[in-house]
């Protein structure tokens, strides 16, 4: 026998669901203090680790620098993969947000290479490596990075457009070149920690339109 709609719809109305349907949105619980804390513990140890050992750093080193269990690791990053995907995001947003305040900055040269000087202390150049050799990253990490990189295009785009960078350079070029004075520098034995400014200056004259040449290869697509 067929329930008439007028007595569903009654019901439905006198007696509403009280489970929101499967695919309703459930707000996130925000973390404990204990929580966060050792979160913050393990993505700075985890970023240290890969750092000094490449992906093949094992859970275990990463707990015992964070000084918490294996357990506790699992708990917040089920695999691998979930760590590095927080390391990146943790980092990303950050820089992200750097970057969007200073699109209406009012030098548009300034304020990209502002931005390259926020991106260029270590602990940040290194972390944002992973954006280009993590391999494939999880789906909220590859948002961060497009959501990032679409920031460097705008910042480059005004800079371009003012006269304060070459006219051939791209958005790409600079996401590329973000971790080269990090990486130079690690090559020098006992390095000062400030020895990626000068190799971040070295490369942002190379960005200047004064006295460029022509470049001998189209700009990369990512």
């Amino acid at each position: 026998m067929t329930i008439p709609a007028t007595n569903s719809a009654t019901n439905s109305a006198t007696n509403p669901p009280t489970n929101p349907p499967p695919n309703a949105a459930t707000p996130a619980r925000p973390l404990r203090a204990d929580a966060a804390r050792n979160r913050a513990l393990l993505l700075a140890a985890a970023a240290d680790e890969f750092a000094e050992h490449g992906m093949e750093a094992s859970v275990a080193d990463i707990a015992r620098r964070a000084g918490v269990g294996k357990g506790t690791v699992f708990r917040h990053f089920p695999t691998k993969d979930d760590l590095i995907a927080a390391i990146v995001l943790d980092r990303v947003e950050d820089l992200r947000t750097i970057g969007e305040r200073l699109l209406t900055a009012e030098d548009p040269g300034a304020a990209l290479l502002e931005f390259l000087i926020a991106a260029g202390h270590q602990r940040q150049q290194r972390d944002l490596s992973f954006l280009v050799t993590a391999g494939e990253l999880k789906p909220e990490a590859q948002q961060a990075q497009a959501a990032l990189f679409g920031t460097i295009e705008d910042l480059v785009t005004r800079a371009r457009e003012h006269g304060a960078v070459r006219a051939d350079v791209t958005g790409t070029d600079v996401f590329l070149l973000m971790c080269a004075p990090n990486y130079v520098s690690g090559y020098v034995p006992n390095a000062d920690p400030d020895l990626w400014r000068r190799y971040l200056a070295i490369i942002f004259d190379g960005l200047r339109p004064e006295g460029a040449h022509a470049l001998p290869q189209p700009a990369p697509t990512l």
